[in-house]
């Protein structure tokens, strides 16, 4: 396989008969011809080019944009038939089993089957992802990067997962938590107070930003499918509050986009996005001022750390798709 990266100018070449891990970009590239390897796929030579306008170590998920944009193209080029949820699966599998970063569907399942007009709800667990139109005027996205660079392959993602594992096991050790319970989504906000006399300071922080978040994901897709503004703004607020001091993945830059967000004519909420601990904010606009929000937050951000930061607005849109 020769690939031929254009945004970095750079190239690579490797063999689907001895795939090994080399630390760079092309890691990517081998896990999908190994997570296809996994099903069974014989794949000839190929030359591939890849080109992208998703920003690296951003936290904009680049690394599930390559790997499903990769699944799709030689999934139609060998004409195996495979589904978006197949592009995700794969895309998952070659940065989790082959690269080695402890991550979730979320980011391939996004990529894979994002629908104009819409945000997706995914359930983990029965792997059911709903399609929940946006009510109301319309939305853009604004995006704007800290300038802290941030690797999902650094530990830290992986620290939390453990972390939140051994949050539920000394939630069942002290009996809150059934046998029964396979994560924490299985304890509801009325187990916080039980949890917070039996866990230690660290392990009771880590389980209330998780079950928070899922109380807010519940909450956020009822207020967008109404169209309450005020109310998606409080909760994305509440979320990047519990990403700063319960799970502790935010950092001063992304804490002072979001509060500059706060007091933006035309941002009806802010966040950080990704895994945090850099990367980007996100921050929902009304589209007619997304130029002056973009503005509003960027000299804002000049002021207090002496650079203008990178920006990006989008739209709820379409995931991947193969042409012709």
């Amino acid at each position: 396989m020769r690939v031929r990266a254009w945004d970095l100018d750079e190239s690579g070449e490797f063999s689907s008969d001895s795939l090994d891990r080399g630390g760079t970009w092309l890691d990517y590239v081998q896990g999908t011809f190994s997570a296809l390897a996994e099903r069974g796929v014989d794949s000839p030579g190929f030359d591939l080019g890849i080109a992208s306008t998703v920003p690296l170590d951003s936290g904009l998920s680049s690394s599930a944009a390559l790997g499903v944009a990769l699944a799709a193209g030689v999934g139609a080029g060998l004409g195996l038939g495979l589904s978006p949820e197949d592009w995700a699966r794969i895309a998952h599998r070659a940065e989790n089993g082959f690269v080695g970063v402890r991550c979730g569907l979320l980011d391939p399942l996004a990529s894979a089957l994002g629908r104009e007009g819409h945000v997706l709800r995914i359930d983990f667990r029965s792997e059911e992802v709903e399609a929940i139109a946006i009510g109301g005027q319309a939305l853009g996205i604004l995006l704007v990067h800290s300038g802290v660079e941030r690797r999902l392959a650094d530990g830290v993602y992986g620290q939390r997962v453990t972390e939140c594992r051994q949050a539920l096991e000394a939630a069942q050790r002290a009996g809150i938590a059934p046998p029964s319970a396979r994560a924490l989504r299985d304890l509801t906000l009325a187990d916080l107070p039980d949890l917070e006399s039996a866990l230690e300071p660290v392990a009771f922080r880590r389980a209330r930003h998780v079950i928070g978040e899922n109380h807010r994901v519940d909450a956020f897709c009822q207020a967008l499918a109404k169209g309450d503004l005020a109310r998606l703004g409080a909760l994305l607020a509440l979320g990047q509050a519990s990403l700063r001091d319960d799970y502790a993945v935010s950092t001063p830059e992304l804490d002072f986009l979001c509060e500059l967000g706060a007091d933006c004519p035309g941002v009806v909420g802010s966040r950080l996005t990704g895994a945090g601990l850099g990367g980007f904010t996100l921050h929902l606009v009304d589209p007619d001022e997304m130029e002056a929000a973009r503005e509003h937050l960027g000299e804002g951000f000049r002021a207090r750390f002496g650079r203008l930061p990178a920006s990006l607005a989008a739209l709820p849109s379409r995931g991947a798709w193969v042409e012709g």
